[in-house]
């Protein structure tokens, strides 16, 4: 199954290292794609497209300009929609509901920049939150995703990789392919 995730609110100015961060946990953390609302941003795009190319993997990042008609386009393709928000029903609750979701659903993680619409509440399948108190949507994706998967994503290999790490007790290495 499919894990996307739609970002809102993308403020060039203020979140371009906090959206570039949330696409790196995506990709890292196993989601195949993500959306960006708010301001259009080809440098950050870029960003990922550079990322793949050294680090290998088949992960997209692509401009909505606006988050309605995708929403709508995922829940009638059977998406199971999940909001990240602080408000919502705190995640430990929550994991094997979600595991069996993606078992047999598409899903796709909806996380904000700024203050979020609340008519989101109702666009969405559920609403999680990683405890009930202000939190970085970039852990917070990170947590969501481990979770679902279950840490198998931290396994995954990337196909086409010019950069592979060998893991060391200490010290680093890294494998250049170029």
């Amino acid at each position: 199954m499919k894990i996307t995730i739609l970002r809102l609110g993308h403020r060039i100015h203020r979140d371009y290292r906090m959206t570039t961060h949330c696409a790196l946990v995506a990709r890292a953390f196993g989601a195949s794609e993500m959306y960006y609302c708010g301001n259009e941003d080809d440098k950050l795009i870029s960003t990922i497209h550079k990322i793949n190319d050294s680090w290998g993997g088949e992960f997209t990042l692509h401009y909505a300009s606006k988050w309605r008609p995708l929403l709508k386009k995922y829940k009638k393709e059977n998406y199971f929609v999940i909001l990240c928000t602080m408000y919502g029903e705190n995640i430990p609750n929550l994991e094997s509901q979600l595991r069996k979701k993606f078992k047999t659903n598409n899903i796709l993680i909806v996380i904000g920049s700024e203050k979020i619409p609340s008519e989101l509440f109702d666009f969405t399948d559920i609403n999680i939150a990683i405890s009930n108190q202000p939190h970085s949507e970039v852990a917070a994706l990170a947590i969501i995703l481990d979770r679902i998967h279950g840490g198998k994503q931290l396994k995954y290999n990337f196909k086409n990789s010019k950069i592979d790490i060998i893991p060391k007790k200490k010290g680093k290495k890294a494998v250049y392919s170029l």
